[in-house]
């Protein structure tokens, strides 16, 4: 995942100085949470026995 658009995102969100840091730290926890959301709907995939991971799956796995 790039910096720039991160950065640019806390930005937005009122953060008016970023520290490296801070973007990958915040970098790491969007992948792990991206890895976590997606086994759980690779699980439902399988389960129902298809192939294709839908954006459906994707909103179901992410609610916790």
């Amino acid at each position: 995942m790039s910096k720039a658009p991160i950065k640019r995102f806390m930005k937005e969100q009122g953060a008016s100085l970023v520290s490296d840091g801070a973007i990958e730290l915040l970098i790491e926890q969007l992948e792990m949470q991206a890895k976590r959301t997606t086994k759980k709907a690779l699980s439902l995939v399988k389960d129902e026995k298809r192939k294709r991971l839908s954006a459906d799956d994707i909103v179901w796995a992410s609610r916790e």
